[in-house]
């Protein structure tokens, strides 16, 4: 795909204990911010922008980032990824990331919002060297619709692979298809409307911060469904059903709090988009 709508690169490296951007590109629609430090941890914090106000029909987008040794960085967006109606070709967006050793990167975005008759594919592929750290979560949401039906977009479609010095150690695939499945029934959304994702890869996960986690975030309750898996390196998926995006997100705040503090010695910074 040559033709994009949007493209963004963004080098990270650290100088004099902060991570700055060596390079930053982009072109069309997309654009990213000047960093932020929230603290005195030198991680950098940058917000990408959208400034077209939503994916429309065959919009393709490419983000490229590339962490250096040690270097620590925040990406979030300044608002949801909106997927309107996409009659003729479907809106595509493709990121890939690479991970130095011992770098670290919190990929937080808001949720994508699902509109009447949209189409959506977003692929995430992640290169990790041994040593190198990830916190990456989706939340999918659907949008409003005049009839006041759930799921009234066509297909929203996720796909993440993680590689580990060159091996493939995580395949994530989410697809919603309500044209063809009935996304109340047992084994897709089970009568819930939002879903997030939250993948942790990190040598220094072990059984103590799961079971942190699970304590943090597990209660007696209809208002959400959870579920955390082990990978096959140091890390976890968990995976939320619920009702409300704002849901998913405290209970994502709480993985990211037990992560930094396990791993760092810190307490995440509030992601302040107002």
């Amino acid at each position: 795909m040559e033709d994009w709508t949007g493209i963004l690169r963004l080098d990270a490296e650290v100088r004099n204990g902060k991570t700055v951007a060596r390079n930053v590109y982009f072109q069309g629609a997309y654009k990213v911010m000047r960093p932020i430090y929230h603290d005195e941890s030198g991680q950098a914090c940058y917000y990408i922008l959208n400034p077209g106000g939503g994916y429309l029909d065959g919009d393709r987008y490419r983000m490229q980032i590339t962490l250096d040794k040690q270097a620590m960085l925040t990406l979030t967006t300044q608002s949801a990824t909106k997927i309107y109606k996409t009659p003729k070709t479907l809106a595509y967006q493709e990121t890939v990331i690479d991970l130095k050793e011992g770098s670290y990167l919190e990929y937080i975005p808001d949720p994508i919002i699902g509109y009447r008759d949209a189409r959506y594919k977003q692929k995430t592929v992640i290169h990790m060297e041994k040593g190198a750290a990830l916190l990456y979560s989706d939340i999918i949401t659907p949008g409003w619709s005049p009839d006041g039906e759930r799921f009234s977009y066509n297909t929203l479609q996720l796909l993440n692979e993680i590689y580990m010095d060159d091996e493939l150690v995580v395949y994530d695939h989410v697809k919603l298809n309500p044209a063809t499945n009935n996304l109340d029934a047992l084994g897709h959304m089970e009568g819930f409307s939002h879903l997030g994702s939250m993948i942790v890869v990190g040598e220094k996960t072990d059984s103590e911060l799961i079971d942190k986690l699970y304590d943090a975030i597990h209660e007696e309750t209809n208002e959400f469904k959870i579920g955390i898996s082990k990978l096959p390196v140091p890390g976890f998926t968990l995976r939320v059903l619920a009702n409300s995006t704002q849901t998913i997100e405290k209970i994502f705040a709480d993985g990211q709090r037990i992560v930094n503090e396990g791993w760092f010695n810190k307490t995440p910074s509030f992601l302040r988009k107002y």
